[in-house]
């Protein structure tokens, strides 16, 4: 039978850092798609080039495929953390699941409003559809017959580091290269800014989810999150590469090289911060602050 934990003493640790982002979450994630304007992001599609229209519309395509994946697939870690009785934890991660349904909403508003309703799945390459059409699927579905720290560790690192820390944190990269140093869009620009923010929170629940788990059980950082990691990063090259070409580079003078070197930087980045999880006491996890899980 199971016990109330917030009816005890215990309460709620409400210095928990699960805790403190879901007062956070409260806080700053109650931005609206709706109420954001679009008028001259209209005028704007119409006066760019076929070539720009090109670019931006691969990324919107990319980001709109991406954030129905992480919607769906976001509910079994979860109902993981749930079963594990971490209140605090899934307090949070019920803002989490609300935010990638707003994103969702956010770049469908946004394509409804340039008038592009076309068939956007052509232009998702095979290799951006083992992302999130194979890999993402599989180890969230995972957890529902089987949450063990192995399984929890594999589909954090693929769903907070691989797809939020680096493919989503480059796909922002790209967009304010091409879209903000054209002056071009600014209601795109607005919502990518409240996405970022929402995201922040979501990559730093999973580093101190990730932390966690190796504070716990030391062998998972070689084992599981560094192995995956080194699986997963060819493939984020290649999305990235993919996402460039001479019509990319004619319409934003964007350069291949820059996105690259972020996308590295950001892999890099996400290891560093759990390599840190080292010899660390659980309770040092918990209080850990919004510098140390790398938060905005």
């Amino acid at each position: 039978m199971r016990k109330t934990i917030t009816a005890t003493p215990r309460g709620l640790m409400v210095d928990s850092f699960p805790y403190r982002l879901y007062q956070k979450a409260k806080k700053v994630g109650t931005w609206n798609p709706a109420e954001i304007d679009f008028t001259q992001d209209a005028k704007d599609w119409q006066a760019a080039t076929d070539t720009q229209r090109q670019s931006i519309l691969r990324l919107l395509s990319q980001f709109q495929a991406g954030e129905e994946a992480v919607t769906l697939d976001l509910l079994p870690l979860i109902m993981a953390i749930a079963k594990e009785g971490r209140i605090e934890e899934e307090m949070f991660l019920t803002t989490f699941l609300f935010e990638e349904a707003k994103h969702t909403e956010f770049f469908r508003t946004v394509l409804d409003a340039i008038g592009e309703k076309g068939e956007l799945n052509l232009l998702l390459s095979d290799s951006y559809k083992q992302v999130f059409h194979v890999i993402l699927p599989e180890t969230m579905d995972r957890l529902i017959t089987d949450q063990s720290p192995e399984a929890i560790a594999d589909a954090s690192t693929v769903y907070n580091m691989f797809v939020e820390g680096v493919l989503a944190e480059t796909g922002y990269f790209s967009f304010y290269k091409s879209l903000e140093e054209s002056g071009i869009m600014p209601g795109l620009l607005e919502g990518i800014g409240h996405l970022k923010r929402d995201e922040s929170r979501h990559i730093g629940y999973g580093t101190f989810l990730l932390q966690r788990l190796i504070c716990e059980h030391p062998h998972l950082l070689d084992e599981v999150i560094l192995k995956r990691m080194a699986e997963m990063t060819p493939l984020a090259l290649q999305i990235v590469e993919e996402g460039f070409d001479e019509a990319d580079m004619e319409a934003f003078g964007a350069e291949p090289e820059e996105v690259m070197n972020f996308a590295m930087k950001q892999l890099q980045v996400r290891m560093d911060i759990l390599q840190r999880a080292k010899g660390k006491q659980l309770d040092e996890i918990y209080a850990a602050s919004n510098h140390d899980l790398s938060l905005i």
